[in-house]
């Protein structure tokens, strides 16, 4: 069974820094796709990041430049680096996974995802 557990939310200044991790345990795929979403109540659940198992990663627009998500495949975990932090960045942030052909873009929608952590928020305020 995968299992997902999200760290590193907490409170920070406009143009500040944190840093998000995501271990996973229990996968035993060869090829995935792994990612960051993030929610503020009454709206969607939105895709920030994914990253494929040959390391290419995609953006969405509004954290282009700003955040960068990584893996360490010796520790299984997934991190997002948020940089330039924006009040509008004010969200619970959920990591997923998926298995997924290598070297295939990503899916950003949230309902190509079911396997989810339980999410780690973040508030930055201006």
């Amino acid at each position: 069974q995968v299992h997902l557990v999200e760290s590193g939310g907490g409170s920070a200044q406009a143009g500040g820094s944190l840093r998000l991790s995501c271990a996973a345990s229990g996968y035993t795929y060869s090829s995935y796709c792994m990612g960051w979403f993030r929610q503020v109540p009454g709206k969607e659940r939105e895709w920030v990041a994914t990253i494929g198992s040959d390391g290419s990663t995609s953006y969405v627009d509004s954290v282009k430049g700003r955040f960068t998500i990584s893996k360490d495949n010796a520790k299984n975990t997934l991190y997002l680096q948020m940089d330039s932090l924006k009040p509008e960045d004010t969200a619970m942030y959920y990591c997923t996974i998926r298995w997924y052909p290598v070297a295939v873009l990503c899916p950003s929608q949230q309902y190509e995802y079911i396997i989810w952590g339980q999410g780690t928020h973040v508030t930055v305020s201006s």
